[in-house]
């Protein structure tokens, strides 16, 4: 009995411990499965997730100007969640994977669904896959189908989850997503479907671009418009069965008609585009100054005005703010891609000759060095520099003519008058000021220079009157948005600026524009090649080049016949109202020509004016070069020599006039550098620089 009692207690013990190890052992084989398990998923080898996108050139607003296609011709744009509606993405989820926002990468109930969906119906129902499993199939380009496929992309997808948060997963799948033809991603198939970026869509565009992913050829809508019709309704279908949508929402979707074929890209300043991208290699976004509203019309402007004068004519157009010196429009040629008028070749980079759109600079000039003034009397008649005879343009001579008249008829000689006594290289001097870059034909500048005698660039031209137009200083042109403003030289005093601006608004206008608004000047090459027209006014400064890109003349063009129109409808598009050009600096001298000082009245050349005779006035205090300290007292100055009365002019603006004694004080003219000039009665002069503390 004993025995048989502890038996029978014995064995009870035996069978716990049997199980106690038996739960050890699968305790172990589990853990030990799920460690190889663990480190099967952390040893896979991840396809690469930074891959190439699309290089964007966008406008000051963030809109897309122009985006080039990455390696394999794919146009892949990027983009992160935060840039598509909101809607979309709760309709992709809802109908991809909803449950992608606590699943690992892997999700047992859809993949058990799917399974037992397919053992039901003999056929596969639906798809297991996660928007996981859909990235990985995308990043590493494989296939759906077969069980290695989807074994493999889920386990990138479980290493995915590991590595990546889900808003990187999301942003995965927006940007490689296929969407038909070469549209990759959601921006990519926003373009390419509606013309338009993700951030809106309506419900009929949203359920269609969720749906396309799925099977993107064959449910191309300007292809299979019957199969995209059908998936399109079917998630929409859903989203109302969710709630996500009303049933005026979905019956208004339904109705909505598909696209019926693939938008282009936008092609704005695409010669500007090019250019930036090749200076800045590897970029992938870069954002301009320009305005696209602006851009789109001022294009569209060109377009039209090149196609009224002949398949062969180009042109182009540059708008700017010469106050800040950004770009807002800059247009190459009136069509990127017409081969017949060679719209590839960008023209506001190409040299031409300015014809007489350089005498608004040379006038300036003339009035600040104090050779003249708008109301100078000028003799216009035959003149001979050393062999060189300019004629004007109808080969008649005026006579007496104020420098206003001048240049408001555009004469030829009395600007080459003036740009004998300013010196050639003093005008290439203050062209190279500007920020231009003209080129020189033979190197050194001669007087021809002043008619159109070099090449310069559009671009060039506008800075250069950007340069005027800002009083004297503008700054620098610039395109590219993170630039910082900088100034560009002096060409002029604030009030020799205004008063070309003043000669300059009195020019006639094309017919239905208002006169005044704006200061202009056209101008026209030798042999009718290049037709120009340049003009600002309180804010803005547009040129206009028109020609030919092969620089073929054009029998009849002018500048101001063919490119002035097109300068003030451009003002027109640029804005609904023009800013008023500014009054005049308070030193600006306005006065008859019978009023002003007698040096001023009539332009004198230089062996009259500025000859080093006997008895012309010296000014012999305070000399060249000095240095004073004057903490805002009168400077004194002393002549000797002259004929009274004398004309002091300080920084180019006139101080003092009928002035006779040899002795006398006048306001300091502030602190820094200074120049003097004083001009006596027989137009003879002196000049002293000088610096005050």
């Amino acid at each position: 009995m004993g025995r048989v009692g502890r038996c029978a207690a014995y064995r009870p013990g035996r069978k716990w411990k049997r199980s106690a190890l038996a739960l050890a052992v699968l305790i172990a084989v589990t853990f030990a499965i799920y460690r190889a398990f663990d480190v099967w998923i952390d040893r896979t080898d991840l396809p690469l997730t930074l891959t190439e996108t699309s290089t964007e050139v966008l406008d000051r607003n963030g809109k897309l100007l122009r985006a080039y296609p990455v390696g394999n011709g794919l146009w892949r744009l990027a983009v992160q969640p935060a840039d598509v509606d909101p809607r979309f993405l709760q309709m992709l989820l809802r109908y991809e994977d909803k449950r992608f926002r606590s699943h690992a990468g892997v999700d047992p109930i859809a993949l058990l669904r799917a399974v037992g969906q397919a053992l039901w119906h003999g056929r596969a129902v639906s798809g297991g896959s996660t928007l996981t499993m859909q990235v990985a199939r995308l990043l590493e380009d494989g296939t759906t189908g077969r069980w290695a496929g989807k074994l493999r992309q889920m386990r990138v997808a479980l290493a995915l989850e590991r590595r990546l948060s889900k808003e990187e997963i999301l942003t995965l799948y927006l940007t490689h997503a296929p969407y038909g033809g070469a549209a990759e991603g959601i921006r990519a198939a926003a373009y390419s479907w509606f013309g338009k970026e993700p951030r809106r869509l309506t419900p009929a565009e949203a359920a269609l671009l969720v749906a396309l992913p799925q099977s993107p050829e064959r449910r191309r809508p300007d292809r299979f418009p019957q199969a995209a019709n059908e998936s399109r309704n079917r998630v929409l279908a859903r989203m109302l069965r969710q709630g996500l949508l009303s049933e005026e929402q979905a019956e208004a979707a339904r109705r909505t008609p598909l696209p019926h074929r693939m938008a282009a890209f936008p092609r704005l300043a695409p010669h500007l585009a090019d250019r930036v991208t090749a200076q800045h290699p590897g970029k992938r976004q870069l954002q301009l100054t320009l305005d696209g509203a602006v851009q789109s019309r001022m294009q569209q402007l060109l377009a039209g005005a090149a196609r009224r004068t002949g398949p062969h004519l180009s042109a182009a157009l540059i708008a700017a703010d010469h106050q800040s010196g950004e770009v807002l429009a800059m247009v190459g040629s009136p069509g990127y891609s017409n081969a017949e008028r060679r719209g590839f070749v960008d023209m506001t980079q190409a040299i031409r000759s300015p014809g007489s759109t350089l005498k608004p600079l040379i006038y300036g000039l003339a009035f600040d060095q104090g050779l003249a003034h708008p109301e100078t009397l000028i003799h216009d008649g035959p003149v001979n520099f050393a062999g060189y005879a300019p004629q004007n343009f109808d080969g008649e001579f005026r006579g007496d003519i104020t420098m206003r008249e001048a240049l408001q008829l555009s004469l030829n000689i009395p600007v080459v008058k003036l740009t004998q006594e300013l010196g050639p290289a003093r005008v290439m001097a203050s062209l190279r000021a500007s920020g231009a870059s003209p080129d020189l034909p033979g190197g050194a500048p001669g007087l021809a220079l002043s008619l159109g005698g070099l090449g310069i660039n559009l671009q060039d031209m506008v800075q250069l009157y950007a340069g005027l137009a800002a009083g004297g200083q503008g700054p620098e042109l610039r395109m590219i948005q993170a630039e910082a403003p900088a100034p560009a030289g002096r060409l002029t005093s604030a009030e020799a600026a205004w008063q070309v601006a003043d000669v300059l608004r009195g020019l006639p206008v094309p017919s239905g524009a208002r006169a005044g608004t704006i200061a202009y000047k056209t101008g026209t090459s030798y042999g009718h090649r290049d037709a120009w027209a340049i003009g600002w006014d309180g804010r803005h400064v547009i040129g206009v080049w028109m020609g030919r890109a092969d620089g073929t003349p054009v029998p009849g063009i002018f500048g101001g016949d063919l490119a002035a129109p097109v300068l003030f409808e451009a003002f027109g598009r640029l804005k609904p109202a023009l800013d008023p050009l500014p009054p005049p600096p308070p030193a600006t001298l306005i006065v008859s020509s019978a009023e002003l000082p007698p040096p001023l009245q009539r332009f004198r050349p230089r062996d009259a004016a500025f000859s080093d005779t006997a008895g012309a006035p010296e000014l012999i205090f305070p000399p060249d070069g000095a240095r004073l300290a004057l903490a805002g007292a009168a400077l004194t100055l002393k002549l000797r020599g002259g004929t009274a009365p004398f004309l002091v002019m300080a920084n180019g603006l006139p101080v003092l006039i009928d002035q006779r004694r040899r002795e006398f004080s006048l306001p300091s003219p502030g602190p820094g550098f200074s120049s003097l000039v004083v001009v006596d009665g027989m137009g003879r002069s002196d000049r002293v620089n000088l610096r005050i503390d």
